[in-house]
C-alpha cells in the first residue's frame, strides 16, 4: 500500500472521521487507516436486546444544545430524548444509602455538601490553584464517598489524580440521550468516508520533507499526519516516532493519561421499574464500592451501571462475572434481591483492556491542565494531534473529539499553505 496525500488520518474514532469530512470540504487530499474492525472508535454500540440499544462507550449528547450531533442526529433521523436532558441533575438524581433513599433534610444536606465541592473546585480553579480536588474538598464527611464515587466515573479517575482546573474548565449543558446509540450515530455519519480497516499504525517516519507511515498493510506517504489515537496508545508505545517526539510532547501525553471508565448494562424481562422508577441513582451500600446507575430512560428494561478510576481498573481485572454480579447486587439494593431473578443478558465494557484504545477517556493530572493545549500543537509543521484529549470545555467527550479534528485540519490547511 502507498500513497501521497496531504494527510494521513490515523484513527477512524470522531476526530478522525471529522478530518476527513473537513478534509475534503477543503480540497486537501487525505488517507484515514484505523486498527479496529470498525468505525467510530470510542463511540460504539450494540443492540443488546431487540430495538434495545447499549453505548459502550460515550452515551449522551453532553452540552447538547451546541453539540453538532444534535443536527447530525436530526437529519439522520435519530431519536433524541431533549426532554430528559436533565437527568443528571440534583432534582433528579436520587440518592440511596444502605438501602434507603435519602430525603427530606437528608437529601438537602447531601446536596449542599456536592455544591460545596464543586464550589471548592471552581474556586481553587480560578484562583489558578491546579490541585487535586481532593486537596480542596472534605474528604470526612458522610457524603464524600458518593460524591467520590460520582467523580471517578465521570472523570474516569480517583479525585488524588483529578486536577481542579481540567475538573472546572468542562461547561455544563443539558445531556441527551439516544435511543438508538451514540455509537450507531456516529457509525451511520461516518459511513462515507473510506477507511482502512484492520491496519495499524506502528511507524511514523517525519524525518524528511513530509511523513511515512509504516502500516500492517504497507507504507503510506503524506506531507502530514494527523495522530488522533488515544493518550493511552501514545503512553504504551503503540506507535513508534522517527525521530522521537519532542519532550514537550512526551509530557502532555504524560499528563494527560488515559483513565477507565467502565458500565455494566443489564437486561430485564419486563419493564420491573415503570415511570417512577426511570432516572439516575447514585447507590451506596457501606460494603462496596459506589455506583451510579440509569434505569429505562427510553421505557426499556435496562439499567446501565457507570464505575471508574482504580475501581474500575481494579473491577475489570476480576472478569465479567465480577462485574455483572457487582451491578446487580448495586441494582438490588434499590429494587429488591428479586429483581435478580429477571435477568435476561448483561454487558460489561473493559476500556482499559481494550488494545486501540488502552482506557475510556482523559483527565489531566493535578498541575497538568495546560497539557492538552500543548498535546494539540504540531510538530514541526508535520505531525499534528487531535482527539478529546487535545481540546478544553468539551474534553473526554465524543463532540469534543469531532470539534478537534476540524481544528486539527484548519492547521494542516494553513501549515501547507491554504
Amino acid at each position: 500500500m502507498s500513497s501521497d496525500v496531504d494527510i494521513v488520518i490515523i484513527g477512524a474514532g470522531a476526530a478522525g472521521l471529522s478530518a476527513a469530512k473537513e478534509a475534503a470540504r477543503q480540497g486537501l487530499t487525505y488517507t484515514i487507516v484505523e486498527a479496529s474492525h470498525r468505525i467510530g472508535g470510542r463511540a460504539y454500540s450494540e443492540e443488546i436486546a431487540p430495538g434495545v440499544f447499549f453505548d459502550l462507550g460515550c452515551s449522551y449528547l453532553h452540552q447538547a444544545e451546541n453539540n453538532p450531533f444534535g443536527p447530525i442526529a436530526d437529519d439522520l433521523g435519530f431519536t433524541l430524548a431533549r426532554d430528559r436532558g436533565d437527568l443528571f441533575t440534583s432534582e433528579t438524581i436520587r440518592v440511596w444509602r444502605n438501602g434507603e433513599q435519602l430525603t427530606g433534610a437528608a437529601a438537602k444536606d447531601f446536596w449542599a455538601y456536592d455544591v460545596a465541592c464543586d464550589e471548592a473546585i471552581g474556586a481553587a480553579a480560578a484562583e489558578g490553584k491546579d490541585v487535586a480536588i481532593a486537596e480542596v474538598i472534605d474528604l470526612e464527611s458522610p457524603h464524600a464517598p458518593i460524591y467520590l464515587g460520582g467523580q471517578a466515573s465521570l472523570q474516569a479517575t480517583d479525585a488524588d489524580l483529578i486536577s481542579t482546573t481540567d475538573a472546572a474548565s468542562f461547561f455544563d449543558g443539558p445531556d441527551w440521550p439516544i435511543h438508538e446509540g451514540y455509537g450507531s450515530l456516529v457509525a451511520r455519519w461516518g459511513a462515507d468516508v473510506p477507511v482502512t480497516l484492520n491496519n495499524q499504525v506502528r511507524r511514523i517516519a517525519w524525518d524528511g520533507n513530509g511523513v511515512k507511515v509504516a502500516t500492517a498493510k504497507g507504507t503510506l506517504t503524506g506531507r502530514t499526519a494527523l495522530v488522533t489515537t488515544s493518550t493511552g496508545v501514545l503512553a504504551a508505545g503503540g506507535i513508534a516516532f522517527d525521530p522521537g517526539l519532542p519532550d514537550w510532547k512526551l509530557d502532555a501525553v504524560a499528563g494527560l493519561p488515559t483513565g477507565c471508565m467502565n458500565k455494566i448494562a443489564v437486561h430485564f424481562d419486563s419493564d420491573l421499574f415503570g415511570p417512577d422508577g426511570r432516572g439516575f441513582y447514585q447507590v451506596e451500600d457501606g460494603d462496596s464500592e459506589p455506583s451510579g446507575f440509569e434505569v429505562s430512560v427510553f421505557g426499556d428494561p435496562l439499567v446501565v451501571v457507570f464505575i471508574g478510576g482504580r475501581f474500575a481498573d481494579w473491577l475489570e481485572r476480576q472478569g465479567q462475572d465480577a462485574a455483572h454480579d457487582y451491578a446487580l447486587t448495586q441494582i438490588a439494593e434499590v429494587f429488591g434481591h428479586g429483581i435478580k431473578d429477571h435477568v435476561t443478558r448483561s454487558i460489561v465494557t473493559a476500556w482499559r483492556g481494550d488494545p486501540w484504545t488502552h482506557g475510556s477517556y482523559t483527565c489531566a493530572l493535578p498541575g497538568q491542565a495546560h497539557q492538552r493545549e500543548e498535546l494539540a500543537r504540531d510538530v514541526e509543521g508535520r505531525l499534528f494531534f487531535a482527539g478529546e484529549a487535545t481540546i478544553t470545555g468539551p474534553q473526554a467527550t465524543c463532540h469534543g473529539a469531532y470539534l478537534s479534528g476540524i481544528r486539527a485540519v484548519g492547521e494542516i490547511a494553513a501549515a501547507l499553505g491554504g
